[in-house]
């Protein structure tokens, strides 16, 4: 069930900056793992050869994305809504020993991990039927980690998780990355 209508996508068009040239590519962006990423995936860049990886992304697991990179250009984290939050000690391995300087969060519309509470019957007989779980044991996973996940809106999710991150990890340069699933693009969301 998609939670979706033309008001939605509207609003998002006036809250994300399209990449479709070089020059759309804001300036502390241009020249940097960050940017490379848009010119891949966006511009169809010619791939370049990496032996270690310049580059964090985090992103949603869901399957309906693909990003256009270049083998070893960056570690990848895939989790519900490209949420971090449980995925932190990664994000230090990534930094640390990764050495890498740069993190691109990646949300995207339609996401499962919005307005869960809507898919609690859908998420219990899924499990009891493809899982094999009883009935009560689904429920109470539901209930035990639904409200964990749940991110609320997609784009005040990642915003406000970079600025978590901006604030955990200083020295990182954090960008707020947006992957529309109608046209499988990148666009950096707004900052206010």
């Amino acid at each position: 069930m998609l939670f979706f209508n033309h008001h939605c996508m509207k609003g998002l068009m006036h809250r994300t900056l399209a990449i479709n040239h070089i020059r759309d590519i804001p300036a502390k962006y241009r020249k940097t793992p960050i940017g490379l990423l848009l010119e891949y995936h966006n511009l169809n860049r010619s791939f370049q050869p990496y032996s270690q990886a310049r580059l964090l992304i985090g992103m949603c697991m869901d399957s309906r994305k693909f990003l256009h990179i270049p083998d070893n250009f960056a570690f990848i984290l895939r989790t519900g809504g490209a949420n971090l939050r449980y995925s932190e000690f990664k994000v230090s391995y990534a930094i640390g020993v990764g050495k890498v300087s740069h993190i691109a969060l990646i949300g995207h519309n339609h996401c499962g991990m919005v307005h869960l509470e809507a898919r609690k019957e859908q998420f219990i007989k899924g499990l009891i039927r493809y899982g094999g779980w009883g009935e009560k044991a689904a429920l109470e996973h539901f209930d035990s980690y639904a409200s964990m996940f749940e991110i609320g809106d997609e784009t005040d999710f990642v915003l406000s998780e970079v600025k978590r991150l901006r604030l955990r990890y200083p020295k990182v340069v954090v960008a707020p990355l947006f992957f529309k699933i109608e046209d499988n693009r990148l666009y950096i969301l707004k900052e206010k």
